[in-house]
This record gives structure tokens, sequence and C-alpha cells, in this order.
């Protein structure tokens, strides 16, 4: 479905970004992960796309707190690969603090990952996919980017502006064939959140299986995680002919959530 197509996936060394890059991969599509890790593991992570897909799979190191890099980045891909047609803005960190104590940098941190990394790769992408006439935009948001939680101030703050961004460029380049949205998980089931659970039930004095139902899935009415495949999954229904008149949506994949 996405032979010829390049996709740009920030925050895809792991998690919901490898997600999202494998399945676009097992569709044809070039890509260019991104994100923290071991050198070594990442360069494993690239080789094995370009092996099991039979695609090509370029790694970026840019820093999701520089503009300039990110912007370098969307060109670097044009340049090797002679388009982005498919923008993933993944990238997210988190810190959860009462709002008195929230440390102004891990503030600032996270509205510069969360949001301002998906402006600027929106702005250095978009005015090549105006002159293709063709564009797919999918900003990784969050059921907070609908519904608010204590402590997580900057984190809703950013998500809530990332849906408001989402319709904002939609609306803009609605008539040059590009869409944009963005897709709202609840809780994943990811490295990221599997790390927090052992601390957790410490904490808490819980086993592993009561912190997973009356910590992380309380909210969700499923009381099931979201697989990293359902994300990665509907990123590609979103690329496709079928999804072409879904854009300015924020679509929520969080087990009903905010259904509440």
């Amino acid at each position: 479905m996405l032979a010829g197509k390049t996709a740009v996936v920030t925050g895809s060394t792991s998690g919901i970004g490898l997600g999202c890059a494998r399945a676009f991969a097992a569709e044809g599509a070039n890509v260019v992960i991104n994100g923290l890790g071991d050198p070594d593991e990442i360069e494993a992570t690239r080789a094995a796309i370009e092996a099991d897909y039979k695609v090509r799979c370029t790694y970026s190191p840019a820093n999701m707190l520089s503009g300039d890099e990110i912007a370098a980045m969307i060109a670097e891909a044009e340049e090797t690969f002679g388009s982005v047609d498919i923008l993933v803005n993944n990238a997210g960190i988190q810190h959860v603090s009462p709002i008195e104590d929230f440390p102004v940098d891990k503030w600032d941190a996270i509205i510069a990952i969360n949001l301002s990394s998906a402006f600027h790769a929106i702005r250095a992408a978009v005015p090549g996919m105006k002159s293709r006439g063709w564009g797919r935009i999918i900003n990784t948001a969050s059921a907070h980017a609908l519904v608010a939680s204590p402590y997580k101030s900057a984190y809703v703050a950013a998500k809530h502006g990332i849906a408001g961004l989402t319709k904002t460029v939609a609306l803009e380049v609605a008539e040059q064939g590009i869409t944009v949205n963005a897709i709202c998980p609840g809780y994943v089931w990811t490295p990221l959140v599997e790390a927090q659970i052992p601390d957790t039930m410490k904490a808490r004095d819980m086993s592993e299986e009561e912190v997973k139902r009356d910590v992380l899935l309380k909210a969700q009415p499923t009381k099931a995680f979201v697989s990293i495949e359902q994300v990665a999954g509907y990123a590609v229904f979103l690329c496709s002919d079928t999804a072409a008149s879904i854009t300015g949506s924020v679509l929520p994949i969080d087990g009903g959530w905010t259904a509440q």
C-alpha cells in the first residue's frame, strides 16, 4: 500500500514509534527512525527493519529539543529518499508532580519534546507534501489530549496542545491532499510502562496484577492494555485511501477511557 513512500517517525527506537515504523515498512515504505538508546541496539533495529521488510531504513539522531536539528532531519530524509510523505510525531517524555513542586526544567522539556517538536517537524515537512499533493501527518497524542489527570500538568497541557495543532494544520492543508490527525492511546503496554511497575508495587504495597488492574488500567473500562500493534495499525489505516476524508480528527484508542 505504501510502496515508494517515505515515513519519518520520531521517538521510534522503541515502543509505539518503533511499532509504527515496522508497520509502515511492512506496507513497503522506506522509514527514518529517530530516538535515544544504545547505538549498537539502534543499529540492530535499523538493520532488522531493512532485512525483515526489504525496504531502506535510516537513523536520525536529531535532538527533539532542537528545532534546527528537527528541520535538518526532515531535509536529510528528503535528500536521501526524495520525499517525506508520512510524518509521525511520536517523541515524548513524562514527569509526575504536584503543580507547586513541578520542576521548571521538566515543564520546559516536556512542552519542547511533546509539543514544540511536532510544530518544527510539521513546519519542515509540509512544503514538500504540498508540492507533491499528498501527505499524511499523524501526531501521537494521548487520552490526556481529551481528559486530564492530576500531577501531569505539563504532559496534559502538551497533549491538549497537540490536539489544537492537529486541527489547525488540518484546516490549512485540507485542499492539498494532506491529512493531519492525532491518535490518542490510553495505556499501552510498552517498555516505559513496564519499567514503572516494580516501583509502583513497592510504593503501594501491591502485587503486579493489582498495579496493572487498580492503578494503570483503572480508567480503562476494558481493563486491558492497548497494544503497540493496534496503535500502529491505526496509523497505517490513516495513510490509506479509505481514510483520505479523515482529517483534523483527535481519535481515541483507549479501551473506553474517554467515553466515561
